[in-house]
């Protein structure tokens, strides 16, 4: 989804980000469970979108390909009426997995012909023990989620919940690790103490990762000592927060409003938080407040107007501050009138997603009409976002922690990459390197008033731009643990999550003597890792659609060395010498000649084409001419297979010149030549690239001999 122009096969070179484990009683109830669990916004065997355009004997050859999607391919496949003995041979699977797919599919023809009046207590709990979903069966039935959800309750048709043995039956498992079933009796049932249900994550990927488990861990670790019960729930294998001996319970159930209701029923908890599982919990959060359900901590209206771009302008407005002209279209039509009306670049994105997922800098009609036709499904339901683009602004990063009252600042972060890169994909660092001192003691008192107004309680993120002259710009506000949260608290030495997790359970910030961490006599910096060597043929090119899996953190007593460590950890090796290949934008050429000079102060020599090398040259700077690949060889694409080239620096601008040099970059990729596509990232590697021959940077201390000195520092 991240990469459409990658290789969606799937062979020997791992593509996964993330994973989800299920239990059941049965095969067929672990599968859609673990389908459930997945957060594809799929409730089963749903692929019929897949396959629209397929034939029947074309749907066989293409479930043949072993892809992301084969296993919902593989249910319409005999949905359309393949055999299980065809399929086998087409596909290689076993034909007893095939045929458990084939009963649930079967089923699904069943009751699909029905009526939910006509459906009684054994249907249903037959249905239930083959892992059909609430969501699920109300599209085959044609009707919402909540009146089957109604109907099962009516007929007594309840989860039961059963434990796994964490001791294999060798000792007694005082740990209860539960999940549901519907089969007749529970297992562990509930006490009677005081709890809060955590709800997690679920599967790691591109935009929700570890670092919300690192929230949830440190809430359960924070609530147990304050005397709760803990209940945590996720669906996801490889985090802390699903081990058995971490909360005091666990379910190992998907994060969706049935599991989550059927949950909060039998537990009967006094809060459930969703603040610290990322999007994933916060969409669930608006239902699960119309169902009753305590969620403590900021509330569900607060968290709306943050997510609602009408509710949250006006908030803006009232505050008066400033944010980027917007404007929400509904309609291709709309979309271009509100284009007409802002200007071009523009930044798109739908409403309500994930990782940057499906935004866009657009420079031209023409792209807009392209990604209005091709990449979103546009409606009333489902408008888009359109900004007007701040060029070469400096992003800003600024987390806090609230009680309703009092609002204490956690850090404030300055990306290294210029506003336009998303947030997740840039390397950042702590504290701001080139923010003036009032610039940052402005953002403070801005996230202060936001806090106090959206009554905050907790953790909150807020983005800022701050263009050219200081001006600042909200870009966004996330009342909810952002992924900065445990680069923050490492970089600073105070557990924030701990501290919001027991001020939503009512703590007061002066109670806990919670104050701002003191001045840093070192600097943190976040670096990134991508995915680019597992995809072949995917261009590297960074934008407001997020695409890191991974990152790093580099400490050190400057920002050149902090950077420089981050690099290396990250598996970008930056060389010490060679030729540096510069391709910049025209908008990027006014920072030329100082990204040159720090270059060849550090011992390289330059080449770049026509436009970058005339301006350098005309400047008195020492630069090889080199041709692009249109001009023919010898160019730059032959030189970089010639291993003549250590560094690319290359910042393409508008749809032309990002095909230009994507050649460039994807040839870059594949010899591993550490490739920078932002000027500002470009920059910061050259100050690093002087800093590594005298190799200071690579002093090492522990984590906590800097995080004493601030102590001593506040002290």
């Amino acid at each position: 989804e991240k990469f459409p122009l990658a290789e969606r096969t799937l062979g020997t070179q791992m593509k996964s980000v993330g994973e989800v484990l299920s239990f059941g009683r049965t095969f067929r109830e672990a599968l859609q469970k673990a389908m459930s669990s997945m957060e594809l916004d799929s409730f089963g065997f749903d692929g019929e979108k897949l396959v629209r355009d397929l034939g029947k004997s074309e749907l066989l050859s293409a479930c043949a390909t072993p892809t992301a999607r084969r296993l919902w391919m593989v249910g319409e496949a005999l949905r359309q009426g393949h055999s299980v003995e065809t399929l086998a041979s087409a596909t290689g699977i076993d034909p007893w997995f095939l045929t458990e797919i084939d009963t649930i599919v079967s089923s699904e023809l069943e009751l699909a012909k029905s009526k939910l009046h006509a459906i009684g207590a054994s249907q249903m709990r037959s249905l239930k023990q083959d892992g059909f979903a609430d969501a699920r069966i109300a599209v085959l039935l044609g009707i919402s989620e909540a009146e089957v959800r109604q109907r099962r309750l009516e007929l007594g048709v309840s989860p039961s919940y059963k434990s796994v043995d964490t001791c294999a039956a060798e000792f007694v498992a005082f740990t209860p690790y539960l999940y549901s079933t519907y089969d007749h009796g529970s297992e562990a049932p509930p006490t009677d103490r005081k709890k809060i249900v955590i709800l997690g994550s679920g599967p790691n990927r591109i935009g929700q990762g570890i670092e919300f488990d690192y929230c949830c861990v440190h809430a359960v670790i924070a609530l147990r000592k304050a005397g709760y019960e803990t209940i945590m729930v996720n669906c996801n294998t490889e985090t802390v927060s699903t081990d058995y001996d971490i909360s005091d319970r666990l379910y190992f159930e998907p994060l969706t409003l049935e599991s989550v209701l059927s949950i909060v029923a039998r537990e009967k908890p006094v809060g459930v938080i969703v603040q610290f599982g990322g999007q994933t919990p916060l969409k669930l959060s608006g239902e699960l407040h119309k169902q009753g359900v305590p969620i403590i901590g900021t509330s569900v209206d607060s968290i709306d107007i943050a997510e609602d771009r009408e509710r949250f302008s006006a908030l803006i407005k009232k505050l008066g501050l400033n944010q980027p002209p917007f404007a929400t279209a509904r309609s291709a039509s709309e979309a271009a009138s509100a284009a007409a009306r802002l200007g071009y670049p523009l930044m798109i994105r739908p409403s309500f997603v994930l990782g940057g997922r499906a935004m866009r800098i657009l420079h031209s009609d023409e792209e807009l009409a392209n990604y209005m036709s091709e990449v979103v499904e546009v409606s009333n339901q489902r408008p888009v976002l359109l900004d007007r683009y701040l060029n070469n602004a400096i992003e800003v990063d600024v987390d806090c922690v609230s009680d309703g009252d009092d609002v204490v600042i956690a850090g404030v972060m300055e990306h290294v990459e210029r506003a336009g890169i998303h947030s997740g994909d840039s390397s950042c660092c702590i504290p701001p390197q080139t923010l003036a001192a009032k610039t940052v003691a402005e953002l403070k008192r801005q996230v202060e008033v936001i806090a106090k107004e959206l009554s905050v309680v907790g953790l909150m993120n807020t983005q800022f731009a701050v263009v050219p002259g200081g001006e600042i710009y909200i870009l966004e506000v996330n009342p909810r643990a952002s992924r900065t949260v445990p680069f923050v608290s490492k970089a600073n030495g105070v557990p924030w999550a701990k501290v919001a997790s027991l001020l939503m359970a009512g703590k007061q910030i002066r109670e806990l003597g919670i104050q701002e961490a003191g001045e840093m006599r070192h600097v943190a910096v976040k670096g990134v890792v991508f995915p680019f060597s597992k995809f072949a043929g995917v261009d590297t090119i960074l934008g407001p659609e997020m695409k890191s899996t991974g990152e790093v953190m580099g400490i050190a007593s400057d920002f050149a060395g902090a950077f420089a460590k981050s690099q290396f950890a990250s598996g970008n090796l930056l060389p010490v010498s060679g030729k540096v290949f510069i391709s910049v934008n025209n908008g990027d050429k006014a920072e030329l000649p100082l990204l040159a000079e720090k270059l060849l102060r550090a011992g390289f020599s330059l080449c770049g084409t026509d436009g970058t090398a005339d301006y350098l040259s005309s400047r008195g700077m020492a630069i090889e001419r080199v041709n692009k690949v249109r001009q023919g060889s010898p160019h730059i694409v032959d030189m970089l297979g010639r291993g003549e080239i250590a560094v690319v620096i290359n910042t393409p601008e508008g749809a032309g010149t990002h095909l230009d040099s994507r050649s460039i970059r994807l040839v870059a990729n594949e010899l591993k030549v550490p490739t920078f596509t932002t000027m500002a990232a470009a920059l910061a590697a050259a100050q690093a690239a002087i800093t590594i021959p005298d190799r200071s940077y690579l002093s090492v201390r522990p984590l906590q001999e800097y995080v004493a000195e601030m102590t001593s520092l506040r002290a």
